[in-house]
């Protein structure tokens, strides 16, 4: 994983601890994709029926790529001759089942089911981008740490259409979801679901995160009166879109596990956001905004 440079000490740490890695069970059915430009280029993609044991994320990524690291392998410079960009903030960076890796690829095992996503982007707007949507129906199958955990969806009452979409599609996939009032406590290994539109899932504060840009939030549209903006990778406005408008995004509130948003302008924005939640409609996808039947990648353009 890439990183600010006041971060490289800790991922140089990191990153030598996890060369101590010993032998181990091996983990079948990994997913590896890389990807550029917030996942619109796709470098490959590879699913691993088994692998050996112990298997890091670095050595699975050297195994099909050709790889250059940094800081005693916390940090991936370049893969497949496509480097991080001298003088710019533009580097690559990778995620376990949706989640943004918190340590180097050297001292992260990897786990049966892993989804595993590395990307080369522009961190300028965003220094963080902790979690994203492109990997469903992951983490809510396989978890973190190969460990499943709790999910729970939380709903306003105008969106009971999108919040039984929603539950189904997870059932389709075996994971049962408990249901819980907007706003109710909830612990930091549980992944949360909001259901409802901008207004209605009022002061919550991963919406709230959201609405104060991609520096907060990872997530690179805002919702503003009754409209949705999509910004570019530099943070810029690039989009507006008014009724009708949903979108599917996931941050991360301090130390919780990550909070998916699926909302929209109005109730029919959510019900398209909620009808968008499947493997194929945001696959690749950071997140993802609905327009109708149109489906706009975000960061846009």
């Amino acid at each position: 994983m890439r990183a600010a440079p006041a971060i490289f000490a800790a991922a140089l740490a990191l990153g030598l601890a996890g060369c101590g890695l010993g032998a181990g069970k091996g983990a079948s059915d990994v997913q590896e994709l890389v990807t550029r430009d917030f996942g619109q280029t796709v470098v490959g993609s590879t699913t691993v029926k088994k692998t050996k044991g112990s298997e890091t994320v670095i050595r699975l990524l050297e195994r099909g790529h050709r790889v250059t690291t940094r800081f005693g392998g916390g940090f991936v410079q370049s893969i497949d001759g496509v480097a991080g960009a001298s003088g710019r903030r533009l580097d690559w960076f990778y995620y376990v089942n949706g989640i943004e890796a918190g340590r180097g690829a050297a001292a992260t095992r990897v786990h049966p089911g892993d989804r595993i996503w590395w990307d080369r982007h522009d961190w300028a707007a965003a220094m963080r981008v902790p979690a994203v949507v492109g990997s469903f129906p992951e983490p809510f199958v396989h978890g973190t740490g190969g460990k499943r955990v709790p999910v729970r969806i939380e709903c306003t009452q105008s969106a009971e259409k999108a919040c039984d979409t929603v539950t189904a599609r997870l059932a389709k996939v075996g994971v049962p979801v408990g249901r819980a009032a907007l706003g109710s406590e909830v612990g930091a290994d549980t992944l949360r679901i909001l259901v409802g539109t901008f207004s209605g899932l009022g002061t919550d504060l991963a919406l709230r995160q959201i609405r104060q840009g991609p520096a907060s939030s990872g997530v690179y549209a805002k919702p503003a009166g009754g409209e949705l903006r999509l910004l570019d990778g530099g943070g810029h406005v690039g989009r507006t879109l008014g009724a009708g408008a949903g979108l599917v995004a996931a941050t991360r509130v301090q130390d919780q596990l990550p909070t998916w948003v699926i909302s929209g302008v109005d109730t029919a924005g959510v019900n398209a956001a909620a009808s968008a939640v499947t493997s194929s409609d945001l696959a690749h996808r950071f997140a993802l905004a609905v327009d109708g039947k149109q489906r706009i990648a975000v960061p846009a353009g």
